[in-house]
């Protein structure tokens, strides 16, 4: 697992570490210690942790002018024992909701797990986004599935032109243009 790195080509368009209205601003990272682990496995020192045991986020993009955000995530992501979800809404979502963001695009292809409880965070975040959305692109169908089995697609975008494999070779902006076009198609 140390060897899966956060999507790193857009560190020329953004650094949520120096990014002031970020929930990361002014960490340091120190790129030969390895600290983090995931149920005793090592994993490179770029992912940020907000509080979960096994889940681990980087803020890829954020454009608070447009108003969306790109975050990337690998572990497990485990509402039943650990309350990823809340954890996540507290420390990150809400963070970026007072900033204006209401759009988020969330890679899920380095979420190797998910163990669900009940949807209430993800209906308050939901609610709270009011005229944007949250997609989850590249999610493992296996994810998607137990994401379903929670009622959770009713609140996150998920599956079919979801899954866009060519996601790093666009520019950010332009990843976001193709995912909100994809989902104003799937409002009308």
């Amino acid at each position: 697992m140390h060897e899966i790195e956060p999507h790193y080509n857009w560190l020329q368009y953004y650094d949520s570490s120096i990014d002031e209205r970020s929930p990361f601003h002014g960490k340091e990272y120190n790129y030969d210690l390895y600290t983090d682990t995931i149920y005793g496995y090592y994993i490179d020192p770029a992912w940020d942790s907000f509080g979960s045991e096994t889940l681990y986020i980087k803020i890829l993009y954020a454009d608070y002018n447009l108003g969306f955000t790109v975050l990337e995530f690998i572990g497990e992501w485990n509402d039943t024992l650990y309350n990823d979800i809340m954890t996540l809404k507290r420390n990150v979502i809400e963070l970026m909701l007072a900033e204006g963001v209401n759009k988020f695009i969330i890679i899920g292809e380095s979420i190797f797990n998910f163990h669900g409880s009940d949807d209430s965070y993800y209906e308050e975040w939901f609610d709270e986004v009011e005229d944007g959305w949250i997609a989850a692109v590249n999610f493992p169908e296996f994810i998607q599935q137990e994401f379903k089995k929670y009622h959770l697609d009713s609140y996150i975008n998920m599956g079919g032109t979801l899954q866009i494999p060519q996601w790093r070779t666009l520019v950010p902006i332009r990843f976001f243009e193709l995912v909100n076009a994809l989902i104003q198609r799937r409002l009308s």
